[in-house]
């Protein structure tokens, strides 16, 4: 009798499986990334000189803060415990750009949004197509399109301001 309640004790605090995949762990990025592109977005929207830097941080605001809800919901639905904020090479990157100012931060925070929406692209092209869970393909590509606009959109304001 007490190897049967050691046995379901051990299966009611057993951790979920799906907390330790791969799926797992695009969640976590994604959502440190998201928390980011908010934060370094409102700063946008603070520091930019160009009004059509300080608009693509708004987007960043709006885009990536309601990607992040759906995460959020998803994480929980699969239990799966993400981070409470960026990462500590996203800090540094907030960090780094609240020093600057004018045309040298729009030239930085658009360089890095074009760097780190192609990264991001290729992450959640990765777990759509490769992914385990239904729901974290699912989102990986609902998710494709607003993130390769992002891109698009970073990329024609570099090229209009000459932004190199």
């Amino acid at each position: 009798m007490r190897t049967l309640f050691t046995g379901i004790a051990l299966l009611l605090t057993a951790a979920p499986v799906f907390a330790d995949s791969p799926d797992a762990s695009f969640f976590k990025d994604a959502a440190a990334g998201g928390m980011s592109e908010v934060e370094l977005g409102q700063l946008a929207q603070e520091k930019a000189s160009n009004p059509a830097v300080k608009a693509f941080g708004a987007m960043m605001v709006k885009d990536h803060g309601a990607a992040d809800d759906k995460l959020k919901s998803l994480a929980m639905s699969e239990q799966v415990a993400l981070p409470d904020g960026p990462t500590m090479m996203q800090k540094a990157t907030k960090t780094k750009l609240d020093l600057m100012s004018g045309e040298s931060f729009d030239k930085s925070y658009i360089k890095g949004m074009i760097d780190d929406h192609k990264a991001d692209i290729k992450d959640f092209e990765k777990e759509a197509s490769d992914g385990k869970d239904p729901q974290a393909k699912a989102f990986a590509a609902a998710t494709l399109p607003i993130l390769k606009h992002h891109l698009h959109r970073a990329e024609a304001i570099a090229k209009s301001s000459g932004i190199q």
